[in-house]
Parts: C-alpha cells; sequence; structure tokens
C-alpha cells in the first residue's frame, strides 16, 4: 500500500511474576512505554507465566488498567498472552480503547491440551493499513497455520511463544520456513527467564526477521529485554 505510514514494531520479553496478572500487566505497560512502537507483541501466557493452571483474565479484569493505559499514552497495541474462557490460550489486544481477545491458539502443545481447546481460525489484525498476522507457539512450527494466516494477506506474522533455552534455535528455524514461504516480516516475542512447564530457562532471544529471512533485530537472553524496528 504506498500510502500507508512505516509501522514501529516492537518484541518484548518482560520479567513475569507466575500467576500474578496484577504485577504482570504493569511490567507490560513499562515495556509498552519503553518500547515507543505502534505494535508490541509479548510471548505466549505472557501475563501469567506458563502455567497451564492460571485461571483464566477476562477482557474487563481491572488488572489490565495500567497497560490499557499505557497504550492510550503511546497510541500503541501490545498482543498479550494469557489463558481465556473457553479454555483457550489467546492474544489480548491491548489498546487505549480496551482489551479483546484477538486470537485463540490453534495448535496445542504437550501437556495443553489436557486443559485448552484449540481455537478454529486463523485471525488477521489491520494496524494503519499494515495486516498483521498471529500466532502463538506451536502455531509457528505448522505450515497449515501459516499458509492458512498468510492467505488472508498479511505483512507480518506476529508470534508470542516460550521455547527452553537448550531449544532456541527452533525459532529461527521456523522464523526463515516462514518467510521463505510467504515473504512477510516475522516478530517473535520469546519468553525470557524461568517460568511453569519445566522451562527453568527460557530462550530469549526475541526478534524480528526480514521478509528475505535475515535477522533485522535481536534482543538477548535477559527479561526486560526488547527490540523495536521500523517497518517501511
Amino acid at each position: 500500500m504506498e500510502n500507508r505510514t512505516p509501522l514501529r514494531l516492537a518484541a518484548a520479553q518482560p520479567a513475569c511474576v507466575p500467576l500474578d496478572v496484577g504485577e504482570n500487566a504493569l511490567a507490560h505497560a513499562a515495556a509498552v512505554r519503553a518500547a515507543r512502537a505502534r505494535v508490541v507483541v509479548f510471548p505466549e501466557l505472557s501475563l501469567t507465566g506458563y502455567e497451564l493452571d492460571a485461571p483464566v483474565v477476562s477482557v474487563d479484569d481491572p488488572r489490565l488498567t495500567p497497560l490499557v493505559e499505557a497504550c492510550a499514552e503511546t497510541g500503541a497495541l501490545a498482543l498479550a498472552g494469557a489463558p481465556v474462557a473457553g479454555d483457550h490460550i489467546a492474544t489480548l489486544g491491548v489498546t487505549g480503547s480496551g482489551v479483546t481477545v484477538a486470537y485463540r491458539k490453534m495448535w496445542l502443545g504437550g501437556a495443553e491440551s489436557r486443559r485448552f481447546r484449540p481455537g478454529d481460525a486463523p485471525a488477521v489484525l489491520d494496524v494503519d493499513g499494515w495486516r498483521v498476522g498471529l500466532a502463538i507457539c506451536k502455531d509457528t512450527g505448522v505450515a497449515a497455520h501459516a499458509a492458512r494466516t498468510a492467505a488472508l494477506g498479511i505483512d507480518v506474522y506476529a508470534a508470542g511463544v516460550v521455547e527452553a533455552a537448550r531449544d532456541a534455535a527452533v525459532v529461527d528455524e521456523r522464523a526463515q520456513r516462514i518467510t521463505a514461504a510467504h515473504r512477510v516480516w516475522v516478530a517473535v516475542a520469546s519468553f525470557a527467564g524461568s517460568t511453569g512447564g519445566g522451562y527453568t530457562e527460557a530462550a530469549g532471544r526475541s526478534g524480528v526477521w526480514t521478509p528475505q529471512g535475515e535477522v533485522y533485530a535481536r534482543a538477548g537472553v535477559e527479561p526486560g529485554e526488547s527490540v523495536s524496528v521500523r517497518l517501511d
């Protein structure tokens, strides 16, 4: 689209307190303010940690108010991870106007299926003329997911993930497969630090890949790091 403006995109990996939505929302709010981006992507289940017994988070949960306020101040769309009613692992779309369930994870991994149900459709958000497709963790390793999402017309494939440090290369491999197949930007927010599900050392290394498969920006392995890039 010739007339659309550049998109400032960030991938953040904030520190996470297990099951403490209020404290984690404050960390998300700080990350949004620091990023100064139009879209900020967060890891899978970022608001609760990868705790598969975490209570669901409703879109009107008052603990999310600091994050809504940060988005109002900055004009950002935050894509945060949480369990939602249904039971689904979801991406919440947070703006200054409030919170919606933007996407429900379609491909569940490991023990997730003992509690959660898969979502039934891919999702794309239009942000200032940019089409942002959404994914969560195992989705990124399923070629059909990227294909179905890309078929809706996307410029960016944005995912929140949790990977162990020993599996850090998995994120790169998947991002490069997606860019090779669909020639889109890929943004991955990857959990850093430790969390439930056996992830005593998560990978971090959130990043953005160009449509040609090159690493455009990369965070380190520590909680609190992020990357912010301008897409033209």
